[in-house]
């Protein structure tokens, strides 16, 4: 009797084993970060797609970092960079604009594109915003009841401004679990309305589409300039358009290890010439 209970709990226990090690981890949830080392922020998707778009609607006005980093501080204060239906009395969106006071119906203003257009025009009528500390420029565009809150946000600001203008290229990553093809449509759609439309002097030249390891990619052509801010824009709404990796510059991201960040390619076997980005 000792005997068989021996045997059974031997086969038991290996049956255990076995089963262990053929579970497989599950895939980590999606995220992102700006940044590498101790210096990295962590963000959600959600608050990486509106840290670029605050950095993509900068760029297509030809605006400065300083511009980017006021906004993003304004935008880290008012809603953590998540884009709000609700607030204090009628505020909603990104930067918690109120329809009541002018910047726009309550559909416009959760629109994070037009949302950051509005705060643009109103930080460029004040003047010398560019030498002002970042809190008092994003007061006065706000007009907050506690100007002196968007202080505590003037660092991470320019860490994420660093990051998603290019100042510090590829340093924005985010990661999630592929699945289905790529909504190429749906980006390039996207990517005009935050960039502005293609052309020769335009932030995006032109986008065309190629063949790259068995499926169609887009290519998007864009100023040198500009070419890390829309790179970590695509990153940054890989997700959303179901991007699973990207090539620019001799770097390559992929969404299924992208907690690694982008990785340096050791043969570049890119379709894209000399300043394109490929995407798919």
């Amino acid at each position: 009797m000792g005997g068989t209970l021996a045997l059974l709990l031997v086969v038991a226990g290996y049956f255990i084993y076995h089963s262990f090690r053929n579970v497989t981890s599950p895939p980590p949830p999606p995220g992102c970060q700006a940044g590498t080392g101790v210096q990295a922020v962590d963000l959600a998707p959600e608050q990486a797609e509106v840290a670029a778009t605050i950095a993509g609607v900068a760029a297509r006005h030809r605006l400065p970092r300083r511009a980017v980093t006021i906004a993003l501080a304004a935008a880290l204060q008012e809603s953590k960079l998540h884009n709000l239906d609700y607030g204090d009395r009628d505020s909603v969106g990104i930067f918690q604009q109120r329809p009541s006071e002018g910047w726009g119906s309550a559909t416009e203003l959760q629109d994070p594109i037009y949302a950051t257009t509005k705060f643009y025009v109103a930080l460029l009528k004040v003047h010398g915003y560019a030498r002002m500390p970042v809190d008092q420029a994003a007061q006065a565009v706000q007009h907050s009841a506690d100007g002196s809150a968007y202080q505590q946000w003037t660092d991470i600001a320019g860490q994420l401004t660093g990051a998603f203008t290019g100042k510090s290229p590829h340093t924005v990553s985010c990661w999630y679990t592929p699945s289905g093809q790529a909504n190429l449509a749906g980006m390039e759609k996207q990517v005009r309305q935050t960039f502005g439309p293609a052309g020769r002097k335009a932030v995006v030249v032109r986008i065309t589409t190629a063949r790259s390891a068995k499926k169609n990619v887009a290519v998007l052509h864009v100023q040198p300039a500009a070419g890390w801010t829309v790179a970590s824009w695509l990153v940054a709404h890989a997700q959303a358009y179901h991007l699973s990796q990207l090539r620019y510059a001799g770097f390559s991201w992929k969404a299924a290890n992208g907690s690694m960040g982008w990785q340096r390619e050791t043969n570049p076997t890119s379709p894209s010439g000399k300043n394109g980005i490929v995407a798919g």
